[in-house]
């Protein structure tokens, strides 16, 4: 891919780039603003896309360079608003529906998300809801793999504290209780 075809192919990644950029910013008004800063900036810089780089993710690290910029200067400002938008949830086709039940474990799991440092959400978004690599991650933030996989692992123990999980014990209860739990979200 070179920059010439970015434009024809920015249509395609949209959806995805505003999923993302709405999990960042938990508001739909600042995910369509952060999408289409993100999309300027890379029409404006497309000649630095370089040859091989996969498009989508090279935008996600836009994206997210994007977000942090704004978040620092929300912080300068002293504005800095990052509540989670319960529209989101609203928003999001279910076509199989859920029970009340599954309603408040998904409300649980939001709230354990939300409750995570920034670039450990960044991270968990990346990984676990855009499927992207540890490598195409650590690209996309601009950070080091080991740093990727250090930021999810602290990720995934946050929301298993939140859920009451006890690695220590869980792995005393069963020689293969690691192997048989699955051990992740992503």
């Amino acid at each position: 891919m070179t920059g010439a075809q970015l434009p024809d192919m920015l249509p395609g990644m949209l959806p995805r780039l505003w999923a993302f950029a709405l999990r960042l910013t938990g508001d739909k008004h600042d995910a369509e603003d952060l999408v289409q800063r993100a999309c300027v900036r890379a029409l404006e810089r497309a000649d630095q896309l370089q040859p091989g780089t996969a498009a989508l993710s090279w935008m996600f690290s836009i994206v997210h360079s994007v977000w942090i910029n704004e978040v620092r200067a929300r912080s300068v400002r002293g504005r800095a608003s990052m509540e989670w938008d319960d529209q989101f949830v609203e928003n999001v086709a279910d076509p199989a529906g859920r029970t009340p039940e599954e309603e408040v474990m998904h409300g649980q799991i939001i709230d354990a998300f939300k409750r995570l440092p920034e670039a450990q959400r960044a991270v968990m978004l990346l990984v676990a809801v855009e499927g992207l690599s540890y490598q195409e991650t650590a690209e996309a933030i601009g950070v080091p793999i080991g740093t990727v996989m250090s930021r999810l692992s602290r990720a995934r123990q946050a929301i298993g504290a939140h859920f009451g999980a006890n690695p220590a014990a869980r792995g005393k209860a069963s020689p293969n209780a690691a192997a048989n739990s699955g051990g992740s979200i992503a």
